[in-house]
Parts: C-alpha cells; structure tokens; sequence
C-alpha cells in the first residue's frame, strides 16, 4: 500500500507548558474540531499540519503507522513536558471495514492538553494562532430526521436473518448496526456536540475527527509506553426508571444467558490477539457492570505489558475488528454484515483516537457517534446478534443507543 500525506518536507514542532487552560472544548476556535476528552483531561486540536488519507487494506495500520513514523522522525521537535500526547500528534479514525477507503489522520498546528495535572500547548509551523474563539458556537436548530438505509421493519427482519444462520451453526455472533440521519437549517457545529456529550457522559471519551463525533465508552487500547490497556464492553440494558428497577435490569443484564455469551465472545478475542504480543495479560474471569447515565453495560478491564516496541497503532491492528462490533468468527460475520445491514457504516464502529512521536496513544470504537457533513448528520446504533436474540428487542436497544447523539443535537 502506497500512502501520500499533505504536510511539509520538515515539521517544526514547539511544546511548551502553560497554565490550566480550563475547559478544553471551550478553547476550540473553529466548529471543525479535533478532540479526545474524558472527565475534562485530554487533548484538544485545531488546524491542519499533515493529512493522511488512508486507503483500505488489510495492512492499513501497519502502513499509516509507517508513514507517521518517517513524518515524526524527521520533524524538528522541541518537547521540555515529554508526557504522553506533547511533541506532534495525530489525531485519527479508520473505517470498519478493511475494504474501507474512509480512514484519515490528521496532524494539527495546534494542540492544547492537560493530564495528571500538566497543561501544555504544541505548536506546529509558525503561526500565531489564538486561543480565544474567533467563532462562537451555534446549537443546530430546525432539526428533520428521516429513516437511514433500512426502516424499522427492515431492520427487524435482518435481524431475524442473522438469528437464523446463526442458529444454523455459520457463526456465533454478529453485530448488526442501523442508520438514522437528520438535517438542520445550518451547518452543524461539533464543538456543540462535543460539549453536550461532554457534560452529560463525562466517563466516556468525548471524540471528534474530520467530521466523526461522538463519546463511546469503549476503550480499544490505550499504551503508555509498554504498559497497555483496554476495555471490553458487549452485553447492555437500559438504565431503570428508578433505583429498584435499575438494580433489577442490571441483575437481569449480569446473569443474562445470552449477554454472558456476547461478552465472553469479545472478551475471548481480545485475549487471544493480545496474548502474543504480551509478556503479562491480565484479563477477568467474569465481567462487571459499568453503568453510563443512560445504559448499563458488561465490562471486561483488560492489562497487560507488551513484548516489544510497537506503536499503539500497531496494538489496534491485532484488535480490529472486535467481536464487539463485528462478531465471530470474523470474517464470517463481515461478510453477513456485508449483506444484511444495507450500509456502508463508514468510520462507525472503527478505532478513533490519537497517536503521538512516541508511539503512544489512546484509540476507542467509535460508538454512540454521528458523521456531520454540513447541515447533515447521520447516526449509528449496533446491536450484537446471538442465537436467543429477539429482533424487538434488539430494535429496541438500538432505540436507546441512538439517544446520546439525538441528545447532543437537540440538547
């Protein structure tokens, strides 16, 4: 695979330490923002120094990984903070699909962060953009929604289809997602998107990425020299409409048949393609419960230490595509997806996050998100499909997935 990047021959790159910067999104100039977020520590970018596209492929992270490495090593680079995200960054989102050609990553002239404490600002070229907002931002307003690729009872019935051939031993699981798109009367702003998911998920990763926005709480990897982590999420309910119904739901989530073998699918899987690459895997025997303010999930927290010297992008090439959003086996729920869903998902459900000179980098599944084109967003929910599914159910889980991005766009 040949890759070309737009960026100078020579980068010049200048991190130097500032005061707390505040809030982080407040500090986006432009509504075309870059970000990764969480609990209000994380980075936040704006402006264009270098751009990859990357086509599709089977070795599409190994290649994009190549090509930042030649572009940071011959980057001019002054970083006094050295802490995981200074120096120059790239900020990136990949395509579900392997045949994908909707993969970007994107190097910033600006990036201001915070972590643990430490704030810091990286510059890139020579320009003396500020910090302040030059463009304030605009709620979406007028909004109208109508039906993705496959209405409802479409939907339904793919469902019915995938239960089927499942129960016909093709395969154990797969992920079926659907579409949802609303327009509004002006170009959709993500700093607005990014600061209501912001505010109302804290515990997720606020996103936002040449056009991709959201706040998933799946962490696919995230690698701090040789230390790694990750996060397993695959069996959900809805939150309850009171304590005693809520502490029900999650009893019934915890000791669910068919959650528990969605789970232990996704979980299986990570362990197996961490393995190699690790000297130390520590992965639960069960899972627990991780509750989000509007869903409760199964949850697998996953450590380990890698072998080697290998990027953080190299990790989420041996992770991608989890059972999570894709199924088991994998290239037999691809195809299924390939023929029951009706869509191209994109970027959905691909790793999103960033990547910097050091190979280290934080990368999540780009869930409970929306593509902004302009005026136009289009919505994402998935469901993971297994023997005992029930289509009504799953489209009722579905439902509930779309409503962390309605929320963000009508607020």
């Amino acid at each position: 695979m040949k890759l070309a990047v737009t960026a100078p021959e020579r980068l010049a790159v200048r991190t130097v330490p500032v005061p707390d910067p505040g809030d982080l999104i407040s500090r986006l100039p432009h509504p075309t923002a870059l970000a990764w977020i969480r609990h209000g520590e994380g980075i936040a970018g704006w402006g264009e120094a270098a751009r990859i596209p990357v086509p599709g492929g089977a070795d599409r992270f190994a290649a994009a990984a190549a090509l930042l490495r030649e572009l940071f090593a011959a980057a001019d680079v002054d970083d006094p903070v050295d802490v995981p995200g200074t120096g120059p960054v790239a900020f990136g989102s990949f395509g579900f699909d392997p045949e994908s050609p909707d993969s970007t990553l994107i190097v910033p002239r600006r990036i201001l962060g915070r972590r643990d404490g430490t704030a810091w600002l990286t510059t890139i070229g020579d320009d003396a953009e500020p910090l302040t907002v030059p463009t304030p931002p605009h709620a979406p307003a007028g909004l109208r929604w109508q039906d993705g690729a496959l209405p409802e009872d479409a939907w339904r019935q793919a469902v019915a289809a995938a239960v089927g051939r499942i129960r016909d031993g093709h395969l154990g699981k797969v992920v079926l997602a659907r579409d949802l798109t609303a327009r509004a009367d002006a170009p959709i702003d993500a700093r607005v998107l990014l600061r209501r998911l912001a505010d109302r998920f804290p515990g997720c990763y606020a996103f936002s990425c040449d056009g991709l926005v959201g706040a998933t709480p799946e962490l696919l990897i995230r690698r701090t020299g040789d230390d790694i982590e990750s996060l397993v999420l695959a069996g959900t309910t809805a939150r309850g409409t009171d304590p005693a119904d809520d502490r029900a739901r999650a009893a019934r989530l915890f000791n669910s048949p068919k959650d528990r073998e969605e789970h232990r699918y996704a979980a299986d899987m990570v362990r197996d393609a961490l393995a190699p690459l690790c000297a130390d895997l520590t992965v639960p025997d069960e899972p627990e419960l991780l509750t989000l303010p509007n869903l409760t999930h199964l949850a697998s927290p996953v450590h380990g230490r890698l072998t080697a010297d290998r990027s953080v992008l190299d990790v989420v090439a041996a992770l991608h595509p989890t059972p999570a959003v894709c199924g088991t086996p994998t290239d037999t729920a691809m195809d299924l997806i390939r023929e029951l869903e009706g869509m191209d998902r994109g970027r959905y459900s691909g790793p999103v996050g960033w990547v910097d000179a050091r190979g280290d980098g934080e990368w999540g599944i780009a869930l409970r998100c929306a593509q902004i084109d302009g005026p136009s967003a289009r919505l994402f929910a998935g469901c993971g499909i297994v023997a005992d599914s029930d289509p009504d159910a799953e489209l009722a889980e579905a439902r509930t997935k779309f409503g962390p991005m309605q929320y963000a766009l009508h607020g």
